[in-house]
């Protein structure tokens, strides 16, 4: 594998190694709400019995209850990375979710930034990564966060929504075969794991693994998902990414694929912008109007 990697200096951080671990005794809003989109801190329930997940709420006026629309964001191997990883927002996606009625919250799993703890998704190294056991750990945070949620009396029970990004997506693909109670749809924006070897474009760990992963995480799938990448995407290349969604309808998941036009320098953070989420938006909403479509069913 070609070594693409910019030198940078390395800083010895003190929060990397000496980040506070919040025990699940503090859960709940942590401040005051703030704006139209009523944005508030929230510590949420993680895996880690001694780790409270940082999170940012964001909701509608009233007092609901409102469908949940949870946001899981991408990661990176690289330790320092992690720990400098400001807290993940998806500012003009959660107002576009909640201009459609969605309380939106977006957690940030164990290991990253402000959460800190132990990092839980490490899939090891790059000939042998653990792409199955990296997205059930990633599907674990999504599923403890989830939980916590629906039990707050603005969240409705049912009609939940799991947006994720790069390994916040391949998380939830996770979570598509494993007891997603309350999930009705899932919407993935270039999921995968293992994207961007050593700084590269376009260069993929182990990509057979990934395309093996995928499909394993069909089996059994019970929640529809929608595939989204945008055509300049260079950690998953719309090609792979193609090949990931029908590894993933193979093994039995039920999965629409969308190709988004090119944005920007790179596609790949499309979901982390206003412009990006405008690209979207068509899909977007096709995807949620298949959401009200079964929670009416079921009502």
């Amino acid at each position: 594998m070609p070594s693409c990697r910019v030198p940078f200096v390395l800083v010895v951080l003190a929060a990397l190694f000496s980040q506070n671990a919040t025990a699940q005794t503090g859960l709940g809003a942590q401040g005051a709400e703030t704006g139209p989109d009523r944005k508030q801190q929230w510590l949420v329930a993680s895996p880690d019995p001694d780790i409270a997940a940082h999170a940012l709420l964001f909701r509608p006026p009233g007092d609901g209850p409102f469908p949940l629309a949870l946001i899981a964001h991408a990661t990176t191997q690289n330790v320092l990375r992690r720990a400098q990883m400001p807290q993940p927002e998806y500012r003009a996606l959660a107002e576009w979710l909640v201009a459609r009625g969605f309380a939106v919250l977006v957690p940030e799993r164990p290991g990253h930034g402000a959460t800190g703890g132990r990092y839980l998704e490490d899939q090891g190294g790059c000939d042998e990564a653990d792409y199955i056991g990296a997205g059930h750990a990633t599907a674990a945070s999504i599923a403890a966060a989830l939980r916590y949620m629906r039990a707050q009396s603005f969240v409705r029970p049912d009609g939940a929504v799991i947006v994720g990004h790069s390994a916040g997506g391949w998380g939830a693909l996770a979570l598509a075969g494993e007891k997603a109670q309350g999930v009705t749809a899932i919407i993935a924006f270039a999921p995968g794991r293992g994207g961007h070897v050593n700084d590269c474009p376009n260069q993929v760990c182990a990509p057979h693994t990934l395309m093996s992963s995928a499909a394993e995480f069909g089996k059994g799938a019970r929640v529809p998902v929608t595939w989204l990448v945008a055509a300049n995407d260079t950690y998953f290349s719309p090609q792979l990414s193609r090949q990931l969604a029908d590894a993933f309808r193979g093994g039995g998941g039920k999965v629409e694929f969308h190709l988004l036009p090119a944005y920007g320098g790179e596609g790949h953070w499309l979901a982390e912008t206003e412009a990006g989420v405008k690209s979207a938006a068509a899909e977007l909403e096709r995807a949620l109007k298949q959401t009200r479509a079964v929670a009416a069913r079921k009502r």
